[in-house]
C-alpha cells in the first residue's frame, strides 16, 4: 500500500470501494471514464533497453469479454448474463444474448474474465476475450 494520507471523507470514500463486488467496482470504473474521461489503466513507463537483455512483456491485466454466439440452449446463457450482469433486466439480457455477437464486460480483471467466460461455455455459449 502506499503512504498517501487521506482526508476523512476521502477515507470514508475508500473504505466504501474496498466493500464492492468485483462487478460493482468494474461498473464504477466503467462510470468513472465515462464520466470523467479519464482511464483505469497505469501508465505504462518505458523501461531503459539494456541491448543484451530486454524486459519480458508485461502480463496483460485488463480484458474484455465478448459473447461471440449464445449456442443452442440460449435460456441458460440469457441467466449467466443475468448473473454476471444484475442490473440487467431479462429482456435487456435477451436481447444481448441474441444480438451476438456483444461486449458483455469491459476492462475487468483476468479472474474476472475467466470466470464469465467460464460460465457462458458451460451454459453454451461461446466467449473471446481481449
Amino acid at each position: 500500500m502506499s503512504d498517501v494520507k487521506l482526508s476523512e471523507k476521502l477515507q470514508k470514500i475508500a473504505t466504501e470501494i474496498e466493500s464492492l463486488s468485483t462487478l460493482e467496482t468494474a461498473d464504477l470504473a466503467k462510470y468513472l471514464e465515462e464520466k470523467f474521461g479519464v482511464s483505469a489503466m497505469p501508465m505504462a513507463v518505458a523501461a531503459p533497453t539494456t541491448g543484451a537483455a530486454s524486459a519480458p512483456a508485461e502480463e496483460k491485466t485488463s480484458f474484455t469479454v465478448n459473447l461471440t454466439d449464445a449456442g443452442a440452449n440460449k435460456l441458460a446463457v440469457i441467466k449467466v448474463v443475468r448473473e454476471i450482469l444484475p442490473n440487467l433486466g431479462l429482456m435487456d439480457a435477451k436481447k444481448l444474448v441474441e444480438s451476438a455477437p456483444k461486449e458483455l464486460l469491459k476492462d475487468v480483471k483476468k479472474e474476472v474474465a475467466e470466470d464469465a467466460k467460464k460460465k457462458i461455455e458451460a451454459a453454451g455459449g461461446k466467449v473471446e476475450l481481449k
